[in-house]
Protein backbone atom coordinates (compact mmCIF):
# COMPACT_ATOMS: atom_id res chain seq x y z
CA UNK A 1 0.00 0.00 0.00
CA UNK A 2 1.59 3.29 -1.10
CA UNK A 3 0.74 5.95 1.42
CA UNK A 4 2.14 9.04 2.96
CA UNK A 5 0.21 8.74 6.20
CA UNK A 6 -0.60 5.86 8.52
CA UNK A 7 -3.92 4.16 7.71
CA UNK A 8 -6.90 5.37 9.66
CA UNK A 9 -8.93 2.87 11.63
CA UNK A 10 -12.68 2.97 12.00
CA UNK A 11 -13.46 6.18 13.87
CA UNK A 12 -16.80 6.10 15.73
CA UNK A 13 -18.96 9.08 14.84
CA UNK A 14 -16.94 10.09 11.78
CA UNK A 15 -19.34 9.86 8.88
CA UNK A 16 -19.78 11.15 5.37
CA UNK A 17 -16.64 12.78 4.03
CA UNK A 18 -17.02 15.27 1.19
CA UNK A 19 -14.68 15.58 -1.78
CA UNK A 20 -12.86 18.43 -0.01
CA UNK A 21 -11.97 16.13 2.93
CA UNK A 22 -9.93 13.69 0.82
CA UNK A 23 -6.23 13.91 -0.03
CA UNK A 24 -3.87 11.65 -1.97
CA UNK A 25 -2.26 9.08 0.32
CA UNK A 26 -5.06 9.12 2.88
CA UNK A 27 -5.73 5.51 3.91
CA UNK A 28 -8.10 3.35 5.94
CA UNK A 29 -8.23 -0.23 7.18
CA UNK A 30 -11.64 -1.81 7.67
CA UNK A 31 -12.74 -4.26 10.32
CA UNK A 32 -12.27 -7.91 9.30
CA UNK A 33 -14.86 -10.57 8.55
CA UNK A 34 -14.60 -14.37 8.34
CA UNK A 35 -16.13 -15.99 5.25
CA UNK A 36 -18.48 -18.84 6.16
CA UNK A 37 -20.12 -21.70 4.33
CA UNK A 38 -23.41 -19.83 4.80
CA UNK A 39 -21.94 -16.84 2.91
CA UNK A 40 -21.09 -19.13 0.00
CA UNK A 41 -24.50 -20.83 -0.02
CA UNK A 42 -26.33 -17.50 0.24
CA UNK A 43 -24.30 -15.94 -2.57
CA UNK A 44 -24.92 -18.97 -4.81
CA UNK A 45 -28.63 -18.73 -4.03
CA UNK A 46 -29.18 -15.09 -4.82
CA UNK A 47 -26.73 -14.93 -7.75
CA UNK A 48 -27.76 -18.23 -9.32
CA UNK A 49 -24.09 -19.24 -9.67
CA UNK A 50 -24.05 -22.91 -8.72
CA UNK A 51 -20.70 -23.71 -10.32
CA UNK A 52 -19.46 -26.92 -8.66
CA UNK A 53 -16.20 -25.17 -7.75
CA UNK A 54 -18.32 -23.31 -5.20
CA UNK A 55 -21.10 -25.74 -4.37
CA UNK A 56 -19.77 -29.30 -4.74
CA UNK A 57 -17.14 -30.21 -2.14
CA UNK A 58 -16.21 -33.51 -3.84
CA UNK A 59 -15.72 -31.80 -7.21
CA UNK A 60 -13.82 -28.87 -5.68
CA UNK A 61 -11.55 -31.14 -3.64
CA UNK A 62 -10.13 -32.50 -6.93
CA UNK A 63 -9.20 -28.98 -8.15
CA UNK A 64 -5.96 -27.14 -7.41
CA UNK A 65 -7.84 -25.26 -4.66
CA UNK A 66 -8.46 -28.47 -2.67
CA UNK A 67 -12.02 -27.50 -1.77
CA UNK A 68 -14.82 -25.04 -2.34
CA UNK A 69 -13.87 -21.39 -2.79
CA UNK A 70 -16.00 -18.31 -2.27
CA UNK A 71 -17.28 -16.67 -5.46
CA UNK A 72 -15.07 -13.83 -6.71
CA UNK A 73 -18.03 -11.44 -7.04
CA UNK A 74 -19.00 -12.46 -3.50
CA UNK A 75 -15.60 -11.34 -2.24
CA UNK A 76 -16.09 -8.02 -4.03
CA UNK A 77 -19.53 -7.68 -2.41
CA UNK A 78 -18.15 -8.36 1.06
CA UNK A 79 -15.34 -5.85 0.39
CA UNK A 80 -17.93 -3.19 -0.47
CA UNK A 81 -19.78 -3.99 2.76
CA UNK A 82 -16.61 -3.85 4.86
CA UNK A 83 -15.64 -0.54 3.29
CA UNK A 84 -19.11 0.87 3.96
CA UNK A 85 -18.53 0.28 7.69
CA UNK A 86 -15.93 3.06 7.58
CA UNK A 87 -18.79 5.51 7.04
CA UNK A 88 -16.79 7.79 4.74
CA UNK A 89 -19.43 7.63 1.98
CA UNK A 90 -22.46 7.90 4.23
CA UNK A 91 -24.70 10.67 2.89
CA UNK A 92 -21.95 12.20 0.74
CA UNK A 93 -21.28 9.68 -2.04
CA UNK A 94 -23.35 10.38 -5.13
CA UNK A 95 -22.44 7.35 -7.24
CA UNK A 96 -20.08 4.39 -7.48
CA UNK A 97 -18.82 5.06 -11.03
CA UNK A 98 -16.52 2.20 -11.93
CA UNK A 99 -14.04 -0.38 -10.81
CA UNK A 100 -10.98 -2.10 -12.22
CA UNK A 101 -10.73 -5.35 -10.27
CA UNK A 102 -8.25 -8.24 -10.19
CA UNK A 103 -8.74 -11.59 -8.46
CA UNK A 104 -5.25 -12.60 -7.28
CA UNK A 105 -5.93 -15.64 -5.08
CA UNK A 106 -8.96 -17.57 -3.89
CA UNK A 107 -10.82 -16.76 -0.70
CA UNK A 108 -11.62 -19.97 1.13
CA UNK A 109 -14.34 -20.76 3.62
CA UNK A 110 -12.78 -19.82 6.97
CA UNK A 111 -10.59 -17.04 5.57
CA UNK A 112 -10.84 -13.73 7.40
CA UNK A 113 -10.64 -10.75 5.06
CA UNK A 114 -10.34 -7.00 5.46
CA UNK A 115 -9.98 -4.04 3.10
CA UNK A 116 -7.14 -1.54 2.90
CA UNK A 117 -8.09 1.55 0.93
CA UNK A 118 -5.91 4.49 -0.15
CA UNK A 119 -6.86 7.68 -1.97
CA UNK A 120 -5.02 7.68 -5.31
CA UNK A 121 -6.60 10.78 -6.87
CA UNK A 122 -9.05 13.55 -6.00
CA UNK A 123 -10.55 15.31 -9.01
CA UNK A 124 -13.13 18.10 -8.78
CA UNK A 125 -15.61 18.16 -11.65
CA UNK A 126 -14.85 20.71 -14.36
CA UNK A 127 -18.52 21.12 -15.26
CA UNK A 128 -20.37 20.60 -11.96
CA UNK A 129 -18.76 22.52 -9.09
CA UNK A 130 -20.85 20.74 -6.44
CA UNK A 131 -19.10 17.39 -6.93
CA UNK A 132 -15.99 15.46 -7.94
CA UNK A 133 -14.45 12.01 -8.18
CA UNK A 134 -12.17 10.16 -5.76
CA UNK A 135 -10.11 7.23 -7.05
CA UNK A 136 -9.35 4.65 -4.37
CA UNK A 137 -6.68 1.95 -4.54
CA UNK A 138 -8.30 -1.03 -2.81
CA UNK A 139 -6.74 -4.23 -1.44
CA UNK A 140 -8.63 -7.20 -0.02
CA UNK A 141 -6.29 -9.16 2.24
CA UNK A 142 -6.72 -12.41 4.13
CA UNK A 143 -5.58 -13.31 7.64
CA UNK A 144 -2.06 -14.02 6.34
CA UNK A 145 -1.87 -10.47 4.91
CA UNK A 146 -1.95 -11.91 1.36
CA UNK A 147 -3.66 -9.81 -1.31
CA UNK A 148 -6.64 -11.79 -2.59
CA UNK A 149 -8.26 -9.08 -4.72
CA UNK A 150 -7.18 -5.58 -5.65
CA UNK A 151 -8.05 -2.73 -7.93
CA UNK A 152 -9.43 0.77 -8.13
CA UNK A 153 -12.85 2.16 -7.32
CA UNK A 154 -14.03 5.52 -8.65
CA UNK A 155 -16.66 7.22 -6.52
CA UNK A 156 -18.40 10.54 -7.06
CA UNK A 157 -18.75 12.69 -3.93
CA UNK A 158 -20.51 15.93 -3.22
CA UNK A 159 -18.50 18.99 -2.21
CA UNK A 160 -19.05 21.15 0.86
Amino acid sequence: MNQTTAPERLVPGRRGLCLDDFFVGQAWVTPARTITSADLVNFAGFSGDYNPLHTDEEFARATPFGGRIFHGPGVFSVAVGLESRLGIKEGTAIAFLSMDWKLRRPVLIGDTIHVEQTVAEVRPSRTKPDRGVVTFDVLVKNQRDEVCHDGQWLVMFRRR
